[in-house]
Order: C-alpha cells, then structure tokens, then sequence
C-alpha cells in the first residue's frame, strides 16, 4: 500500500515571468505533469505562464511588485500556504531565495551568478539596478540557507563559488546542466569573416569591449575586411544608447538589434566566428547554440566560458576586459591563422550530479537527511 502514496512536491517560483528561468520552470513542470508518483502544487506568478495538466496552481502575481512584496510571500505567506498544504515531501524554491516553509525536505534551484560580478563604476551610471541587484542576491542567497538539504546550479564553478561564499557544502550542491534544443546550423561563411555577438544590452555583457576590439582590427585591416554583428540597435536603454554614440559611425559594426531565433540561427550559418565577453553568465546559451557548428570561438577567459565550452572544437580566451587581446585574436580569423585557437576537452561534474530532472528528482528524494 506504501508504494502507491504519492509525494507531495511544491514547486516554488512567483517570481519567474520570462527568460531562462521562465524555461526551467516550465522543463520542471512539464517533467513532473507526466510522473504519477508525485503530487505537485505550483506558486506561480501566473498559471498562464506554464500551464500543464496535472498539476495544482496558486497564483500569487501581487509578489513581484517590489521587494518589500516579495520578501512579505516568501517569509510570511508561503509559511503559511505550507501550513495548510499539510505534509510536504519537497519543497523545491525555483528562483534563488530560500522561503519560510514547512516541509520534510527542502531545496533551491539557485540561477542568479550576479554575485560573482566584479562591479564597475560604469555599471551604475548604465542600469543601477544590475550591480544592485548583485549586492542584494549575495544578501538573500544567505537568508534561511542553511536550512536546505540541497542547492541546485547548472555548473561546476558555481558550486564551488557558492560553497565558498555561503559556507555551504559542496557536497549538499548539485550540479544540473540545462538542456536546450540544438540549433541546425546551415550555410557557411562566404566572403569577408562576420563575427557575431547575440546578447541583450545589459551592461554586463561587456559590448564594448568587442567595438573597441572592431576598432582596433578595423584600423589595422582597414573598413571592408570583416564585419562585427551585434544584437543592438542603439535604442533600447541607457547603455545601448552609450554604445551606438560611441561606436554607431564605426563601418565594420553592425548595430543589428533583436533577432528572432530563425534569423539568429541563419546568421549563425554565416558567421565565420562567435565572440562571447560576457562578464558574468549562469551558462552562456549562444556559446552553446554555436559549438555545434564546429567554428571558432572567441570568449572570455572566466570559469563560466570553459564549462560551456567544454567539447568545443576551436576556442580561443582571452582577457574579459583587454580589447587588445580579443583583437589580436579576431585579426587571427581575418587572416585565416588560427594559432592560438584550439580545442576544449569535455567534461563531467563531479557528484552530486543530474542530467535531467528524474535523475534530480532522484537525487533530492532519496539521499538521506544527514548527506
């Protein structure tokens, strides 16, 4: 009879509306909607959002509307929905923050690697809100930590870097590589090389680093020897705006902006050469998009780009914040010489490990309390 009493599942997550962790949310439930073993309710922002049969909804859409609000549901309201959810096997808080629960065990998918940003004074004139936010993160991560039996990244780096930061064992942290749909890349490069940068204008991924780079390689190669795409138009917010008046005139960067993912694919076909600067990522989705393809690759020389890059054919680092450096490189793709450009051995994380989420269902279910 035991065998056939489901587990009570609460999945956590008022605060995710969009992006990446708006597709977590959804793989999660999308999983747990189809496994009869499990009883799942979902907080959620807005049903409509990530809609599946099978499973219990509670909307809470007020919670997003600033922070006071949300702290108020984490550490008030959901204490008191867990009260009268009755027993819960696993609570499972889908976005950084440990709540204020009752339940037999307990764990956090943590996305945020803000606090790993070395912060700049230009952030705060571009989007305060970023280095902020990556104050306040270092802060809330810490809240009730300790209080988890599991937390979840999706790299090996990440693990590390939050055992450290929290003092939370790394043996406690498992490390759960997304899965994403791999593009097919047709087409190749014909003509001058087109280097491509998609990414949103954030000040954290370092768009100027690659235009001061494009500078540099167009004064040395002249203005019809490559071309530089870029995902902004120039529009979109304060630091797009510093970007175009800054390097809008310069002929080898193409101030694209938005691409649908059919035109970033096709674009992807016929680039000779991916440049990722991204100071800070949880993963580093275009560096993946790309890989397959079997093209060189320029990125930054942080402990995110290696993990993802894993496997990658041609891959050159370089200097996050040297557009000297990822000049040089670029000038190496001009030139058709790639000297410097080599490949990434793949690699597993150590354990606690999962690929997918029955081997992390797995994993949380059924460790002992006292791992």
């Amino acid at each position: 009879m035991d065998s056939t009493i489901q587990k009570h599942l609460v999945i956590s997550a008022v605060n995710i509306r969009k992006g990446g962790t708006l597709t977590v949310l959804r793989d999660c439930l999308g999983y747990l909607s189809s496994c009869r073993e499990y009883k799942v309710t979902a907080l959620v922002h807005s049903r409509e959002l990530c809609d599946f049969p099978g499973i219990d909804y509670i909307e809470i859409p007020w919670s997003v509307k600033g922070w006071c609000r949300r702290l108020w549901c984490e550490y008030v309201t959901m204490a008191g929905i867990s009260r009268r959810l009755g027993p819960v096997d696993l609570w499972l808080s889908l976005h950084d923050t440990t709540p204020r629960v009752h339940a037999a065990r307990r764990a956090v998918y943590c996305h945020t690697s803000f606090p790993f940003m070395k912060i700049k004074a230009k952030d705060f004139r571009m989007d305060f809100k970023i280095p902020l936010f990556a104050m306040l993160t270092r802060f809330a991560y810490r809240i009730n930590v300790h209080k988890n039996d599991f937390l979840i990244v999706q790299q090996d780096w990440f693990r590390k870097g939050l055992s450290d930061m929290l003092k939370f064992p790394e043996e406690k942290i498992i490390v759960a590589p997304p899965h994403f749909e791999v593009p097919q890349i047709k087409g190749d490069p014909s003509g001058i090389p087109v280097f491509i940068y998609p990414a949103t204008p954030d000040c954290h991924k370092n768009f100027e680093t690659l235009c001061e780079a494009s500078v540099i390689l167009e004064n040395r190669f002249g203005k019809d020897k490559f071309r530089t795409v870029i995902t902004v138009s120039g529009d979109e917010n304060r630091y797009a705006k510093w970007l175009y008046k800054r390097w809008g005139k310069v002929e080898s960067i193409d101030f694209h902006g938005l691409m649908s993912k059919e035109e970033l694919y096709d674009h992807y076909g016929k680039s000779a050469c991916l440049v990722f600067p991204s100071r800070v990522e949880t993963w580093g989705l275009p560096i993946s998009e790309f890989l397959p393809s079997g093209k060189p690759m320029i990125i930054a020389d942080l402990p995110y780009a290696h993990e993802t890059a894993a496997g990658a054919k041609s891959v050159a680092f370089f200097e996050a914040s040297n557009p000297d450096n990822l000049a040089s490189l670029m000038g190496e793709i001009v030139r058709k010489q790639y000297g410097r450009f080599s490949p990434v051995p793949p690699s597993r994380p150590a354990s606690p490990a999962a690929n997918g989420w029955k081997e992390l269902f797995s994993v949380i279910l059924s460790q002992t309390k006292d791992l």
